[in-house]
């Protein structure tokens, strides 16, 4: 069977196309071999099973492995300790008994009939069977978010806490892995509100997991060499690893979806067949974006932190005491920056404009935008001359009584609500992080091929406007374009409002003032 490139469940090297992990399993490995207990915390669909199910390979001849998923657990193994004993020892020992285990201990404990099972007998059954064996004993136990707000769950990681605290009394697990989206500290305030349990967690002998999970371009690279030696597509690899790493940081989902929709549509294997699939997947419905947009609703103060960076340019210290942060982090929505917060993705982010700005669709400047968007394309090219003229037409007559606040806080979501019918269905947008704060956003648009880029800002005098003009020279040069857009948000009394041209260190500059 040939192989493909996987979005669901486990990725297997001998039927998908996935990146090499012998670098990551000999880190774990080595926690393993100290005898470490830990937690592989990272969001939705970043790979954990994948990487659970590579640790059971690479370890299964040295040890014996026992692979537990909580989601084979029902809502009712956690009523009540009798009944989480009993359900956790029914899947131990099957997943045992794949293994080799001798599990008598375990099936002894299942024969009783007594209602007061407590979790203290379950472990001592473990205990029994663990000193039973000759070869040390490795727990790991995937989706353990399947326990939040069941208290009995906190229980049994005390237990797991007290094995650990009295290996050098008798023998117990040589290492244990759980895995999920919430860390042991925030799984414990999801299960226990209350102000005195908030930080107080039962499982605070985990050692860091510190493995780095994401994709780099040349692990990306590596796979679509594999894929390159079966298909023979003559792609340039380094390029297009490099483009797709640009667009997803890496994320282990975004990276194999996007490759799963080239090799399928069919789409080229080329920048432009990246950029098409990135604009499927910023229109397609996916349990990814369901998760991530459930989290935002759940959480406020994260969608309100978001809100503020992408529009208003405001930027934050990255801060993991803050709860919100702590939170977009482990979700992977948030990430660090050389110590400031930003969105973990160009994907994301464009997700996100994308959500905010159609909450306001129905605005005036939406709809300028919509009303005559054809006038804007000429034989197939996005005549960008033209949108920036109109936008200041339609700002000027809209919003020109507006005070400098208003401005600061509305312009940029104003100019992207302008834009987004205009290229919509058509056109990628996103903004670059790099430039991203209160005084300078940088827009790179990608339209049938070609690349625009725009520099909005907040008109600061002439000095810092020259500085700008430079600036955007810069990063046109970086981009290989010979004419980029400025768009300066003046709030000078005299200002001239327009549209000019000027040269500037060999580049052309469109410059727009409202």
């Amino acid at each position: 069977m040939a192989k493909k490139f996987n979005i669901n469940g486990t990725c297997l090297p001998e039927k998908h196309y996935m990146v090499n992990l012998d670098t990551r399993l000999k880190k774990i490995r080595s926690m393993v071999e100290d005898g470490e207990y830990f937690v592989i915390n990272r969001a939705r669909q970043y790979g954990k099973t994948t990487t659970l199910w590579a640790i059971n390979r690479e370890l299964k001849n040295d040890y014996l492995v026992i692979l537990l998923d909580f989601q084979c657990l029902s809502n009712s193994a956690y009523e009540n300790e009798n009944a989480f004993s009993t359900a956790f020892a029914a899947l131990f020992v099957e997943a045992a008994s794949n293994s080799g285990v001798n599990t008598d201990a375990l099936d002894d404990f299942r024969s009783s009939t007594a209602d007061d099972i407590k979790l203290p007998k379950l472990f001592t059954a473990l205990n029994q069977l663990i000193s039973n064996e000759d070869k040390e004993i490795v727990l790991i136990i995937d989706e353990v978010d399947s326990a939040s707000n069941n208290v009995v769950f906190l229980d049994f990681l005390a237990q797991l806490r007290a094995a650990y605290l009295s290996r050098n009394i008798r023998k117990t697990f040589q290492s244990v892995i759980l895995a999920g989206v919430y860390d042991i500290r925030n799984l414990k305030l999801k299960l226990r509100p209350d102000e005195q349990h908030q930080y107080n967690s039962p499982w605070n002998i985990a050692a860091p997991f510190d493995v780095d999970m994401s994709f780099s371009a040349a692990d990306i690279a590596g796979m679509l060499t594999d894929y390159e030696s079966d298909h023979s597509t003559g792609m340039d690899i380094a390029a297009i690893s490099q483009e797709i790493y640009n667009y997803t940081s890496g994320y282990p989902f975004l990276v194999s979806r996007i490759c799963k929709l080239i090799d399928e549509q069919p789409l080229s294997w080329d920048i432009d067949g990246v950029e098409r699939a990135v604009k499927l997947i910023l229109n397609e419905k996916n349990t990814l974006f369901d998760d991530l947009f459930k989290k935002l609703h759940e959480y406020s103060s994260l969608l309100d932190i978001l809100r503020r960076m992408l529009f208003s340019g405001i930027s934050y210290s990255y801060n993991l005491y803050d709860p919100a942060i702590d939170l977009g982090t482990m979700f992977g929505i948030l990430a660090n920056n050389n110590g400031s917060l930003c969105v973990t993705n160009r994907i994301f982010e464009t997700m996100l404009y994308n959500y905010f700005l159609f909450e306001e669709q129905n605005s005036k400047t939406y709809s300028a935008g919509a009303l005559n968007k054809n006038q804007f394309v000429e034989n197939g090219e996005l005549n960008m001359d033209l949108v920036m003229q109109k936008f200041v037409e339609h700002f000027t007559e809209v919003y020109r009584d507006n005070d400098s606040t208003f401005v600061e806080e509305n312009g940029r979501k104003l100019f992207l609500l302008y834009l987004k019918p205009i290229i919509n269905g058509t056109g990628n947008y996103y903004i670059e992080a790099a430039t991203r704060d209160m005084k300078r956003t940088d827009i790179v648009i990608d339209y049938l091929g070609k690349q625009f880029i725009i520099e909005m800002k907040i008109w600061h005098g002439d000095e810092y406007n020259k500085r700008g003009e430079k600036q955007l020279a810069e990063y046109l040069d970086s981009y290989k374009q010979d004419k980029g857009w400025l768009l300066s948000f003046n709030f000078n009394k005299n200002k001239k409002v327009g549209i000019t041209t000027i040269e500037c260190d060999g580049k052309t500059i469109v410059e727009a003032v409202v």
